[in-house]
């Protein structure tokens, strides 16, 4: 595989102490459905890809980890960075990938063309990381679940128009189903997939 000069950077400077960091980060996130925490661990992938969903990329991916990029992201030069700071190799096929990762802007595809694991091994699923414009001053979606007392509201900004069906869907598949991480910048925002999503009021 031929590697652009960036992919030699931009890695974790301390790769153990801040993939740990990232790690304890992201798994608190998951706990507390549509809580926003900042990503303290620097990374500087190739552009579009932003530091946020660069770190979680260092932390989650390795050899065993195939991975599904966005068109823009493979064109950005995103494929030989993450082959060179972790290991994993690209996957055309979204329900082969343990991690999916879609720049800002892209259109998420549905949900279940990605692996949803299977009864017996429901962690066989895919992790999508979508970076979108903001996590705050969007339309607000209600949540409920596991980890979160009582309900909890969140705003991004970007997602689909038909992205509570598309959630809905998911959630039907319980235990099944993807995990789904949001990013804009360094801020990052985790939806696992027994959370219960629906417009606030409705």
């Amino acid at each position: 595989m031929a590697y652009r000069t960036e992919s030699y950077t931009g890695g974790f400077a301390d790769p153990v102490f801040e993939a740990q960091s990232m790690f304890k980060t992201l798994m608190d996130c998951m706990a507390r459905p549509g809580t926003i925490a900042t990503v303290s661990a620097p990374s500087a992938p190739p552009s579009p890809m932003s530091a946020g969903a660069g770190a979680i990329a260092l932390t989650l991916c390795d050899h065993d980890t195939p991975v599904y990029l966005s068109p823009a992201l493979i064109g950005a030069g995103v494929q030989g960075w993450l082959a060179f700071q972790t290991g994993s190799l690209l996957t055309e096929d979204r329900t082969d990938a343990a991690f999916a990762f879609f720049e800002k802007g892209a259109v998420l595809p549905a949900l279940s063309t990605f692996s949803t694991g299977s009864q017996e091994y429901p962690d066989r699923s895919t992790t999508i990381i979508a970076e979108l414009p903001d996590l705050v001053g969007g339309a607000t979606l209600t949540l409920s679940g596991p980890g979160i007392d009582g309900e909890a509201t969140i705003a991004p900004q970007g997602l689909p128009p038909h992205f509570e069906s598309m959630w809905r869907e998911n959630a039907a598949l319980y235990p099944r189903g993807v995990d789904l991480v949001l990013v804009s910048g360094a801020d990052i925002l985790c939806l696992p997939r027994a959370t219960k999503i629906a417009t606030r009021g409705a």
